[in-house]
């Protein structure tokens, strides 16, 4: 396991720094943490600004929350935050530019037009990858040329004004990270349990119509949607292929899908006991598989994933044919316990990554 911060402490500041340093507690607190974040950065740009006395300082404040208003995790910063810097830079730059020839000629409807084609071409770049750095830079062309009329010596302390919101912002984006491996880690978590409860009132024979069933399907299949949003980020923060992620994604997806069949499917009476009783061993193994992959995920003790739970060999029996709707119900059972199986093998396989 990666050495942590928290672990090169004192233990006396570490004690004291806990609630800060624990992933579990910031990933809960992450709204309130950016938000934190941000105003100390404002703060600082508005003291640094006004203490130098730079003229049109409000602009290094509106740099500080274009560049990282918006970007809560860690993985999303690094390419963001550039991709804002690069289109506030160029769009300074541009506007100096026209700003000088403005001056040099003063013709309005040359700068006019100037503008009007520069923005053009930013528009036309707007669509596609890079699209947000284009739409930028056509923003902060107007913040230092305004309509052509702005001083050159206004436009020059705008520009400056906008590198030091950059250079702030991009500090104050690194301090306290909130990565989106903690989100996906516990969000997965979260899914995991869910679907261990679905599978316990499949067995035990409780109602898959209630309400309550009803929400833990609606949040199993809401964090499914969430943790797919968060994989380009957990893919650059932990160094895991997004296919790699995918095919986790793709475990949860299949484990949801065959446990809403065998609720739709399952036999009732003396039937459901008979199963139960022979399929006691997959039951088992489905359950204690699923809630140990929450507990690894959500603690990053990954241990406990390399321990295979005894069960069945399925192999054979996935090739039987299917006679009756019972044995259709068997067969479900047996391909739910080899899908998560094969989930705790990835979690597994990829935990030195994703236990930060």
């Amino acid at each position: 396991m990666k050495h942590s911060l928290a672990s090169r402490l004192p233990a006396p500041l570490r004690k004291l720094l806990r609630p800060l340093l624990d992933p579990y507690r910031r990933y809960r607190h992450a709204r309130v943490i950016h938000a934190v974040r941000v105003s100390l950065g404002l703060l600082a740009t508005i003291l640094l600004t006004t203490g130098i006395n730079l003229p049109h300082g409000e602009w290094a404040s509106i740099t500080m929350l274009v560049v990282i208003g918006g970007l809560q995790h860690h993985g999303n910063i690094g390419k963001k935050a550039k991709e804002r810097a690069y289109g506030t830079l160029i769009g300074a730059g541009v506007g100096l530019l026209l700003l000088l020839q403005h001056a040099y000629f003063g013709l309005p409807i040359v700068t006019y037009l100037s503008i009007s084609v520069v923005c053009g071409f930013f528009a036309y770049h707007a669509i596609g990858k890079g699209g947000y750095t284009a739409l930028l830079s056509a923003i902060t062309v107007f913040i230092v040329v305004g309509h052509g009329d702005n001083p050159v010596a206004d436009g020059l302390w705008r520009t400056v004004d906008i590198l030091i919101g950059n250079a702030l912002a991009l500090a104050f984006s690194f301090a306290l990270p909130l990565y989106a491996v903690f989100s996906w880690r516990y969000k997965l978590a979260s899914a995991l349990r869910d679907c261990a409860a679905i599978h316990g009132r499949i067995i035990s024979g409780q109602s898959v119509t209630d309400d309550d069933y009803t929400k833990q399907v609606s949040q199993v299949n809401g964090a499914m949607v969430q943790l797919r949003s968060l994989m380009p980020s957990v893919s650059k923060e932990v160094r895991i292929s997004v296919t790699e992620l995918d095919a986790i994604q793709r475990n949860l997806r299949m484990c949801i899908s065959t446990l809403e069949i065998l609720a739709n499917t399952r036999p009732g009476g003396e039937v459901m006991a008979q199963l139960q009783l022979s399929l006691k061993a997959e039951h088992r193994q489905i359950r204690v598989q699923l809630i140990g992959m929450a507990r690894a995920l959500q603690t990053g003790i990954s241990e406990r994933l390399e321990r295979k739970v005894a069960g069945v060999e399925k192999d054979d029996l996935l090739q039987e044919p299917v006679y009756s709707a019972l044995d259709g119900y068997r067969l479900l059972t047996l391909q739910l316990a080899a899908n998560v199986d094969e989930m705790r093998g990835r979690l597994a396989q990829s935990s030195g990554r994703w236990r930060i």
